[in-house]
């Protein structure tokens, strides 16, 4: 029998996601906790669970930490996020602290069953561009409590020296000098670092970068 557990503070859609989860085989048995400590008392309690599906706003913990938990403490045990935060910044940290998945909760329920099945097949699900939103100003994130490396939000060395110059205000003639580069090679970086973190200009890259405390500490 197939055994899920759904993490999910809100009843509501908690209650929701039991009785969709229900359908993704024959015979599953949809386990369901409220909050991270209770999620570990289940497993703990549970024998071999199959997928957890985690909400990363959670009450008393921070999403992100409470995945890497859950990673480091089952490291057998595929865990897929399913959160409002679907921006790319989130997507990318997600995916690069372990997680097997990120299903967006705007996801109709026949979606949110399909990328179910592509996890459980053993694939790593990851939304396309056009199945989520781009991060502006108005897009709220989950709550975080440490900084994160750029590597954590898919940014490359030189992606980070250009970001970390942005965010100093610099023009793209500047970082150019300031890296020994074109104003071309400049461009590219640029594009790149906008595509990892869900946006699309540098004021919308500043707000990520203020939002998710991107640490440049040791880009240089």
């Amino acid at each position: 029998m197939l055994k899920l557990l759904v993490v999910e503070d809100h009843a509501l859609v908690r209650e929701g996601l039991v009785r969709l989860l229900a359908q993704v085989e024959g015979e599953t048995a949809v386990l369901d906790a409220p909050d991270f400590e209770t999620a570990l008392t289940v497993l703990d309690n549970a024998g071999d669970v199959d997928l957890v599906l985690l909400d990363l706003a959670l009450p008393g913990i921070d999403g992100f930490a409470g995945l890497d938990i859950l990673r480091r403490r089952y490291p057998a045990m595929p865990v897929a996020v399913v959160s409002a935060f679907d921006d790319g910044t989130t997507i990318n940290r997600v995916l690069n602290l372990g997680a097997s998945g990120f299903i967006p909760k705007a996801y109709s329920g026949e979606a949110l069953l399909a990328a179910v099945r592509e996890v459980l097949a053993g694939n790593i699900y990851r939304p396309s561009g056009g199945q989520r939103a781009q991060l502006d100003d108005q897009t709220p994130l989950p709550p975080h409590k440490v900084s994160v490396r750029p590597d954590e939000v898919g940014l490359t060395e030189r992606q980070a020296q250009v970001l970390a110059l942005m965010v100093r205000g610099l023009s793209n003639r500047d970082i150019a000098e300031q890296l020994d580069l074109s104003e071309g090679t400049v461009k590219i970086h640029a594009t790149a670092v906008f595509k990892a973190l869900g946006v699309s200009s540098r004021t919308q890259a500043l707000v990520a970068v203020a939002r998710y405390g991107i640490d440049f500490g040791n880009v240089f």
